[in-house]
């Protein structure tokens, strides 16, 4: 008999140390998913950001806002863990001064902002579609150009980010769109 509870401590510690590293590691994941975070590099402070304060995504009529990770991180838990891992290269670079300058951001916004574009392309502008999609959309609501672009789009299946690059952050200026 003293051999079979000799375990129980054990595995009560196992259990204990278990959800005490699922809260941290999970505390940790939210706190990546704000946008003081994203914001937390004078990179994207000084840069994106203030484009991201000009545009609609920021404020509006409406009054909806959608902050940096409603766009570039899934909702998804195991799509989200994925992201921050590949995020993982952002501070490499961030750490290097890769892109620490004005300058430097602006030598590397095109490949930057082509490898979101392609992600988005490739999950079908997943975040995009958390907030709109074709199917809530009321034609009838909408200006007479932007029926002449969506309902085309709708029949096309095409993605958000086809048509509406530049949405929240400005072009880049080697940027050429064909």
């Amino acid at each position: 008999m003293l051999k079979r509870t000799a375990g129980w401590p054990l595995l009560a510690a196992t259990f204990i140390l278990g959800i005490l590293f699922w809260g941290g590691f999970n505390t940790a994941m939210e706190h990546t998913n704000r946008v003081e975070f994203c914001i937390s590099c004078h990179e994207m402070e000084q840069t994106v950001y203030q484009e991201y304060l000009a545009s609609s995504h920021f404020k509006n009529a409406s009054g909806v806002g959608a902050g940096c990770p409603d766009c570039h991180v899934p909702r998804e838990w195991g799509a989200k863990l994925w992201r921050k891992i590949r995020a993982t290269n952002e501070l490499y670079h961030a750490l290097r001064g890769t892109i620490d300058t004005p300058e430097k951001f602006e030598a590397k916004r095109l490949e930057l902002a082509e490898h979101v574009w392609a992600e988005m392309e490739a999950n079908d502008s997943r975040e995009c579609r958390n907030c709109h999609s074709y199917e809530r959309m009321d034609f009838h609501k909408q200006s007479r150009r932007a029926v002449e672009k969506m309902e085309p789009a709708l029949e096309q299946g095409k993605t958000c980010i086809e048509c509406h690059k530049g949405i929240a952050h400005e072009l880049p200026e080697d940027y050429d769109d064909d």
